[in-house]
């Protein structure tokens, strides 16, 4: 899910500072279809999270286990969120979502220019706060492998 997320999140910073052609519209389909897969996978994952047992955090301090939940739970917020702003963009705009080329999911919303460009502005934003949260992630598992020299890093990595 985080090559999944972070390849979405590279591409569609790419892809919207391209001028119009073609391989920018191909770049939307692809972003909007892999983007419709990443939220199908996070329904899986959030199921599979949600029913199994969650690893114990009894080794970190308490303030550094409420961040991890944290960080955590916001990473399935952004995963499910982004996909579902970029279908409302999407819908807003009356552009079909397919799911490579197997099937359209239908629109969520009528279209609506003024929908389109609030859609869009939340999306963008919650890219960027993906991307300060993946960056705070990813410092605090350098600081417990580095400096705490504990296997924070190693059960995140191969768990």
């Amino acid at each position: 899910m985080a090559l999944m997320m972070a390849g979405l999140t590279i591409l569609g910073l790419y892809m919207v500072r391209m001028s119009i052609s073609v391989q920018k519209l191909q770049f939307y389909g692809w972003h909007k279809e892999w983007g419709m897969l990443a939220l199908l996978f996070v329904i899986v994952r959030l199921t599979w999270r949600l029913r199994s047992i969650n690893p114990s955090l009894d080794a970190i301090p308490k303030w550094e286990a409420l961040a991890a939940r944290t960080v955590h739970w916001a990473f399935y917020f952004f995963m499910f969120a982004l996909p579902i702003t970029g279908w409302l963009i999407t819908s807003s705009a009356d552009l079909p979502v397919s799911f490579f080329g197997l099937f359209t999911f239908p629109n969520l919303v009528s279209g609506n220019e003024a929908d389109r460009i609030l859609f869009s502005k939340i999306h963008e934003w919650l890219g960027y706060a993906l991307i300060a949260t993946f960056c705070m992630h990813t410092g605090a598992a350098l600081k417990h492998h580095f400096i705490n020299k504990d296997n924070i890093m190693r059960r995140m990595l191969w768990p």
